[in-house]
């Protein structure tokens, strides 16, 4: 079997430089932001990015352009015989659907990989399809192994603000004077496909422990058991807590290996906005 070449982009919270450590390659992802066009990573840092947000512009998210995407996969196959690629879940975001039209000119040697994750859930299956890399599976292989596994894992995210829900017409103006005014926290959660309501809470400790009692039930019912799974966190702008939610997380499941801890992607960050806190399970492949 050729060289597999494994491409994610940004959403995966994967930064240029882990790329370059792991040995993969990342499509940055394109913000208009003010008129202007950035880019992930590359021409946008997470600061400059929540510093814009704070300052009420006008930002939206877009996808890469498909030139972009193919001139990232004939790079790849110059040096590979195939690519798996992993975008960001089709039901929060065109450009999986988009890449897999295109992968239909290349005869089967760019696999695109539809998935249902982002952030890192994402990036757990990208350190997946390496391992199954080394393992000697086609790119074909491990599009079918990571889609066949693609429900098995769970987010719970809570706010600080109902203030970017609002702006990006999730919630109405009502529904988030009223929990402004009430301090609410609510809690979302992305099982596969969607964003989606999951609950709220009087105070950060509440919705803290509301979503370890969550993640708990899923681990026990969905999983089969916290040694079956991977655990990891995410944040936006809110280090300081994400590591105290990693000790509260140990205190709650045991000993459960190295937590991977990332910022929260910009894509989803743009709806939550800043001082979001997140915990998240993959299930371990059955391989």
């Amino acid at each position: 079997m050729g060289k597999i070449a494994v491409i994610t982009d940004s959403n995966s919270g994967i930064t240029q430089k882990q790329a370059e450590q792991y040995g993969v390659v990342v499509v940055p992802m394109p913000f208009l932001i003010a008129g202007e066009t950035y880019f992930e990573d590359v021409t946008l840092t997470h600061d400059a990015f929540f510093a814009r947000l704070q300052e009420d512009v006008e930002i939206s998210t877009s996808q890469p352009s498909p030139e972009t995407v193919m001139e990232i996969w004939d790079k790849a196959l110059e040096t590979s015989e195939e690519v798996v690629y992993i975008p960001m879940s089709s039901g929060l975001s065109g450009s999986c659907q988009t890449a897999i039209m295109l992968a239909d000119d290349y005869d089967g040697k760019v696999q695109v990989v539809n998935n249902q994750r982002i952030s890192v859930t994402q990036k757990q299956s990208v350190l997946d399809a390496l391992a199954l890399v080394g393992q000697g599976w086609s790119a074909k292989q491990i599009k079918e192994k990571l889609e066949e596994e693609k429900f098995e894992s769970s987010i719970y995210i809570m706010l600080d603000t109902l203030k970017y829900l609002k702006k990006g017409g999730r919630i109405t103006p009502a529904v988030a004077a009223l929990g402004t005014a009430l301090r609410l926290k609510p809690v979302l959660q992305i099982q596969g496909e969607r964003l989606d309501a999951f609950t709220v809470a009087k105070t950060s400790k509440r919705g803290i422990s509301k979503m370890l009692d969550a993640m708990q039930d899923d681990i026990e019912k969905r999983f089969g058991g916290i040694e079956n799974v991977h655990m990891e966190v995410a944040h936006t702008c809110n280090e300081e807590a994400a590591a105290q939610f990693c000790d509260l997380i140990m205190e709650r499941f045991g000993d459960v290996g190295e937590i991977m801890t990332d910022p929260l992607s910009l894509s989803v960050s743009c709806h939550i906005g800043p001082k979001a806190l997140a915990i998240a399970c993959t299930k371990k492949l059955s391989v």
